[in-house]
């Protein structure tokens, strides 16, 4: 399993025109993103803009990974509202400032595992558990925002109550806020479709703005008043258009720490910092590997950096923010070269807050929620479905745990489940247990090929020792890394799968794996696991 060998990174340079350019359209994009995600999070909509602007103007003067956009993402939403929610006992802006709490613990807790080198831990959650736990995240998404599209406040609360509820909004739904959402929803799935260049060159987001806005205009949502439709009564009103503070300065707002020791903070203590660090930390991985110079980013800075800013939006009254995807993936597209994009995607963001308020409130909530709905669908897309038949019965087994678990209760149980199976179908494989405990890693150097052995197991708990023998193999650094499993009873999808994600950390090594013949495969995946 040869490894294309990154370069070494250089220098950030100076800003450039590359930078602003493709700066310029991330913020663009980034903007009604923000102010949707936030009002899913139960966060006021201007508390995504804060995060957006300190994740891009700060994080990136501490600094980020390169090409990686840090701001708000859906993959904390259900996060978010359910701090908000049980917080707040029912008092939403109550259970604002004391999701701003949770947040600055969690914060705190990312710059500890930065200083403690840990960022890279999230490298050896298993993939399947983390689509499960995206999937759930997706559906939870499009069960509480498919409400707002159809113009319909729901009487349920949990994901399964929301989906059931559904039907009912479809029939109780108000036609002029429908029209706004379907035709949303129309143009964020239809125009990627379209081939012509002008359509790949103008991102979808903008263009639901341009239609949403003046729709809105035509329909008077400023102004509350009742019209018929089919000798159905329906209202319209400011209700259904995002609400701005007057200034930056009246949006700040600060943590309530009056809880922050009781049961419940130190739950979303622990998914804000643990979900949000490995999200944010696979990300980088995924940007890494689109970068079209191959420069490996530094994991533990990124997280550092990202707990800084996210300590900073905490106390000022935004949501946790990681690296996020889609808009990386976005600046990439678009030509950046450096993370002064990141600068200038967060600056250009200050500057329309700053400049225009009164023109983001014309936009309808709708479109922000048909957004929403689109990239909840995106999280959850039934080609997850294909991928479950080629990965093989023990990782759909782990998609399907942590997705059914977190729908029925929330994410934190939903990933410990998928875990904690985890770990009992490695038991039953073959793993030793004291494979799972103490993981070991004999490495030997021999000129400039560094062997490492991996007895008993070469499971997800291997990696990290696997890593620090590389990290402890001396300078000059080895060209060669051979990873041997043949010894081992069990070699498992995760230790394959990240494996060659791990190597990017290694400027200049080729990374091979020997014994898997040995082995039989469970699956016809290239990264299947393998056993005895």
């Amino acid at each position: 399993m040869p490894s294309t060998p990154p370069t070494t990174a250089p220098p950030v340079g100076r800003f450039n025109r590359a930078d602003l350019r493709s700066g310029f359209l991330v913020a663009l994009i980034a903007l009604p993103l923000c102010l949707g995600i936030a009002l899913a999070s139960g966060f006021p909509p201007v508390a995504g803009l804060l995060t957006a602007i300190v994740g891009g103007v700060l994080v990136t003067l501490l600094g980020s990974a390169r090409l990686t956009i840090k701001g708000p993402a859906a993959g904390l939403i259900v996060i978010a509202i359910g701090a908000v929610t049980e917080l707040g006992g029912g008092d939403t802006a109550l259970g604002y400032r004391r999701a701003l709490a949770v947040g600055v613990v969690a914060a705190v807790i990312q710059i500890i595992l930065a200083l403690c080198r840990a960022a890279s831990v999230g490298v050896a959650m298993s993939p399947s558990v983390v689509h499960g736990m995206l999937a759930a995240i997706g559906v939870i998404i499009i069960a509480k925002q498919a409400h707002v599209v159809l113009g319909v406040t729901p009487e349920g609360a949990e994901p399964l109550e929301l989906l059931a509820e559904i039907p009912r909004s479809v029939i109780h739904a108000n036609p002029a806020i429908v029209g706004i959402g379907l035709l949303s929803l129309l143009i964020l799935f239809g125009l990627p479709l379209i081939r012509a260049r002008w359509a790949k060159a103008v991102p979808a987001p903008l263009v639901v703005l341009a239609v949403a806005v003046p729709l809105g205009l035509l329909l008077h949502l400023a102004q509350p008043h009742d019209y018929q439709l089919f000798g159905a009564g329906h209202h319209l009103g400011p209700e259904h258009l995002v609400r701005l503070p007057g200034s930056l300065l009246d949006a700040v707002a600060f943590p309530d720490f009056s809880v922050i020791t009781s049961a419940a903070s130190i739950k979303y203590v622990v998914m804000f910092a643990l979900i949000g660090s490995i999200e944010s930390t696979l990300t980088v991985l995924a940007v890494d590997a689109m970068d079209p110079e191959r420069r490996a980013s530094d994991y533990n800075r990124d997280l550092l950096a990202l707990g800084g800013g996210n300590l900073v939006a905490s106390l000022i009254g935004g949501l946790p923010m990681i690296s996020e995807i889609v808009r990386s993936r976005a600046n990439i597209d678009a030509g950046a070269r450096s993370r002064w994009s990141n600068f200038a995607h967060g600056a250009i963001l200050l500057i329309l807050v700053a400049a225009a308020p009164a023109v983001l409130q014309t936009i309808p909530l709708a479109a922000l929620a048909a957004m929403l709905v689109y990239t909840g669908a995106r999280l959850a897309s039934p080609s997850e479905l294909t991928r479950l038949r080629r990965i093989g019965l023990d990782q759909a087994a782990l998609f399907l745990t942590t997705l059914i678990v977190t729908l029925a209760t929330d994410l934190l149980l939903g990933v410990a489940a998928g875990l904690l199976l985890k770990l009992v179908v490695h038991l039953v494989r073959g793993a030793p247990a004291r494979a799972i405990v103490r993981p070991r890693a004999e490495a030997r150097r021999d000129g400039d090929t560094l062997h490492v052995r991996v007895p008993d197991a070469a499971i997800f708990t291997a990696l990290t020792p696997v890593r620090n023998a590389v990290r402890r193999a001396g300078d000059p650094p080895p060209r060669t890394v051979t990873i041997d499993v043949g010894d081992a009873r069990l070699v498992d999808h995760t230790f394959l799968s990240r494996l060659q994600d791990m190597a990017r950390e290694w400027p200049g090594v080729t990374l091979t794996v020997r014994g898997l013949e040995k082995l039989r495969a469970t699956s016809d995946h290239p990264h299947a696991t393998r056993r005895r």
